[in-house]
């Protein structure tokens, strides 16, 4: 049996980035997180974009309705700053908002900086995609994805990713696998 690749988008939003001032680092380390955790085969697709609200949301659309992303990790633009818009636009290109996605990636920051509360990450489904906001440090990046774990690895606090692979199988998505050592997939037992 062969395995189905899952199509992933990432975009980095961030105006000074895109305009060269300085290099990106969200798509960078997003690449590496994935590599290092994805079992399953996966395709990128990759935008490097300006904090314009037209523009995230055209490029969502894009990347959802054209490319045939099935998961999307948007970093950046997602504080309170008045050029940060990524989860208007999120969520004015979602049919359905996932809630627990933000909240749970705030609770986790939380232990590491007291300003993860003003951090405004959504998440959204799409036709057959979920668009994920995720912050724009990648230490945070993978803080949020993989969770807290003690000295001995043990998980303390999930992180989001944990439940991407049941998010997905439920709006028919690709099937996918983790390595285990890093993120857990959680499956309800059958």
């Amino acid at each position: 049996m062969t395995k189905e690749f899952i199509k992933i988008g990432l975009v980095s939003i961030s105006d000074r980035a895109s305009k060269g001032v300085y290099e990106d680092k969200g798509i960078p380390s997003l690449q590496e997180w994935l590599n290092n955790v994805l079992i399953t085969p996966f395709t990128l697709e990759t935008r490097l974009i300006a904090d314009e609200q037209d523009d995230i949301e055209a490029t969502l659309k894009d990347l959802v309705d054209y490319q045939g992303c099935q998961l999307i990790l948007t970093t950046g633009g997602t504080g309170p700053a008045v050029r940060d818009v990524t989860p208007e636009a999120t969520l004015a290109v979602g049919e359905k908002e996932m809630p627990g996605f933000g909240e749970q990636m705030r609770q986790i920051s939380l232990n590491f900086v007291p300003t993860a509360i003003l951090s405004r990450q959504v998440a959204v489904i799409r036709k057959q995609c979920l668009i994920i906001n995720l912050p724009g440090q990648p230490k945070a990046i993978a803080q949020t994805l993989e969770g807290l774990k003690d000295v001995a690895g043990k998980q303390i606090v999930h992180g989001i990713f944990a439940a991407v692979p049941y998010c997905l199988d439920l709006i028919g998505a690709p099937y996918i696998e983790t390595n285990e050592a890093i993120v857990k997939a959680f499956r309800p037992k059958k």
